[in-house]
């Protein structure tokens, strides 16, 4: 996502910019995390959403790594 979150090229879209509120809670919401389970991830792993995804992913013990509230 652009940092003008009207203007998303390709490159926007593969990156996470916990800097940006309205990033933080589109992904959060994306990826059925807590905001804070996010901002974790992207400082583990940087911005790549891939990278993010599969960190969380691999954090879960039971597999299943998405916030039952979140949605």
């Amino acid at each position: 996502m652009a940092d003008n979150p009207s203007i998303r090229g390709d490159g926007d879209r593969q990156r996470i910019n916990i800097d940006q509120e309205y990033e933080v809670r589109y992904w959060s919401q994306k990826l059925g995390v807590t905001p804070e389970a996010l901002r974790e991830a992207v400082k583990d792993v940087g911005p790549m959403a891939s990278a993010v995804e599969q960190h969380l992913r691999k954090d879960s013990a039971n597999g299943d790594w998405r916030e039952k509230s979140v949605g």
